[in-house]
């Protein structure tokens, strides 16, 4: 049997292959801004449900891009869509994918601007995370159960473990306080629940003492004026500039009623964890607004995933300077964790913070007997 033989169609020279061609990209443009302004900027809720703000602060958010000159229209993506997408990502821990498809977009094309507003954002940072204020804190002035003895308190430092995605040959070196990779971030935080200096990207296995140390040791770390000083937890100990609750003793209590306090040490940590709360509670309002934070696999190079906390802190600091903000929680409603028992092991203390602490706790002890004598 002969074989056949099947030979390949030869072109026909000048004959050119028929293009298949897209629509025009001015009628696609005009598509999707009209599904931005039918699904997204008709109301408040859609916009922060998709967006994680609300449409004034969203649209001065771009402004603010845009006035600076850190964001650029282009031809077919306006300054609006590209923060759009980006907030689309963290507030919701979307692939590439999924956000060009919400917004009719290549992967490529999200994955392009995300990068560009997340370098934006970062050129920010001088501006909205700053060093606290030296006056008294509106929280603590007048308070008779912080002040006097807290007036020269500035804020709260604390830390928080957030998912990390790292190569195997370091992935034991993040495997610390959880069962997966994790990086340690640390974070001090005034009492209007502004983040004041953050470092992210120590490993997870890292103490939160080794964390302070680096921070302190930085070119532009933290720095603690003098005559001030940061609450700080157990882990952290207590040093010059840095006040931590007494070791061992119990701080989730009342002052009076069932389960009341029974010593100055217990009235101490307890008034000292009703303040410090408040870096839990920005940790928290962060995790909120930005599920790419919240117990989230990170699906970005590491470099890139330190990057995205510090921009999440700038933008949460942007939001709130204006007030109030829907991710906060009140204080009553966090749980109570207890410095007793979270952190093993005792930290170094200086003796002159530790004089320093007895001393604040005394006082309390005495000016409440005195209050409950009268």
């Amino acid at each position: 049997m002969m074989a056949m033989i099947i030979e390949p169609r030869k072109r026909k020279r000048g004959v050119r292959r028929e293009v298949i061609t897209c629509g025009p990209m001015d009628e696609r443009d005009r598509m999707r801004l009209e599904y931005l302004n039918s699904k997204i900027w008709e109301d408040d809720t859609t916009c922060v449900n998709m967006l994680r703000l609300n449409r004034d602060k969203f649209f001065r958010f771009c402004n603010l891009f845009r006035d600076r000159g850190l964001l650029q229209d282009t031809i077919h993506v306006c300054v609006e869509q590209q923060v759009a997408m980006f907030l689309n990502t963290v507030g919701h821990d979307l692939k590439d994918i999924l956000v060009g498809t919400n917004f009719d977009r290549f992967g490529e094309t999200v994955s392009l601007y995300f990068n560009k507003v997340l370098h934006a954002v970062g050129e920010l940072r001088g501006e909205l995370i700053r060093p606290p204020s030296l006056d008294t804190p509106s929280k603590i002035a007048g308070n008779p159960r912080w002040d006097p003895y807290f007036k020269d308190c500035i804020g709260a430092i604390g830390g928080t473990h957030l998912r990390a995605s790292v190569s195997k040959d370091i992935e034991h070196t993040f495997c610390g306080r959880k069962s997966y990779p994790t990086q340690n971030v640390m974070a001090a935080v005034d009492f209007d629940l502004r983040f004041t200096y953050v470092l992210a990207g120590w490993e997870g296995t890292a103490r939160d003492a080794l964390v302070l140390r680096d921070a302190l040791e930085r070119e532009n770390g933290i720095r603690v004026p003098q005559d001030k000083f940061y609450l700080v937890d157990a882990g952290h100990g207590a040093k010059p500039g840095f006040l931590s609750p007494f070791h061992g003793v119990r701080c989730h209590l009342n002052e009076r009623g069932s389960n009341s306090v029974q010593n100055e040490k217990e009235l101490f940590n307890f008034r000292h964890s009703s303040l410090h709360i408040t870096v839990e509670r920005a940790f928290g309002a962060l995790k909120r607004r930005f599920k790419i934070l919240d117990d989230a696999t990170p699906f970005f190079p590491f470099p890139t995933q330190v990057d995205i906390v510090l921009a999440c802190c700038i933008i949460h600091n942007w939001v709130i300077q204006d007030g109030g903000d829907e991710f906060i929680t009140e204080d009553s409603n966090l749980p109570s964790y207890n410095h007793a028992t979270t952190y093993v092991g005792k930290a170094n203390e200086h003796a002159k913070m530790v004089n320093f602490r007895q001393g604040i706790a005394d006082q309390m002890w005495a000016d409440r007997q005195n209050i409950n004598i009268n």
